[in-house]
């Protein structure tokens, strides 16, 4: 007999609810959270309108690491979220981050924008400009300040293309 499957939280977006759904072993609220994280390393990788090999592989070498998911359940999620970040688009973007701020605690939120700059900088060369704006973009959405971003950003200085061209 298979197990009751749990109500729908209308809070949940789509996107995250899909995600969900594959994570049924964990506790709904870890599965949320695990969900969200993934979406907007997602929406990170393809904010240049295309995700890498090493990008998928990084976020993929991070959700193990920070969910503790095992390795099949982590490119699945991240399949899943590639996907979803391609076909939704800007509004699922926003509803996902938002949710993800709702549900995630603050070092949760800063170890999230720590693996966007880990994510734009999977290839091995510089952030494009369109990665720096979807994670400035993304940290707003988080609720982090521009002083705070830069904290972060400051890490990754050598490797923002905007800079190196003196933009």
């Amino acid at each position: 007999m298979a197990p009751p499957s749990r109500p729908a939280d209308p809070r949940e977006t789509e996107t995250i609810r899909r995600i969900v759904a594959r994570l049924e072993a964990l506790p709904p609220d870890q599965a949320a959270i695990v969900g969200g994280f993934a979406y907007v390393l997602g929406r990170t990788a393809y904010a240049d309108l295309h995700v890498s090999d090493d990008e998928t592989a990084e976020m993929e070498r991070i959700l193990r690491e920070w969910s503790g998911l095992d390795e099949a359940l982590a490119v699945l999620v991240v399949e899943i979220a590639h996907r979803q970040a391609a076909l939704e688009g800007a509004t699922e973007d926003f509803l996902v981050t938002r949710r993800f701020r709702e549900i995630s605690t603050p070092e949760q939120r800063e170890q999230l924008l720590h693996c966007m700059f880990a994510v734009a900088t999977a290839n091995g060369d510089t952030i494009s400009a369109e990665e720096n704006a979807t994670i400035r973009q993304v940290a707003d959405e988080l609720g982090f300040t521009l002083a705070e971003l830069n904290v972060v950003r400051r890490r990754y200085a050598d490797r923002l293309s905007a800079l190196q061209r003196g933009g």
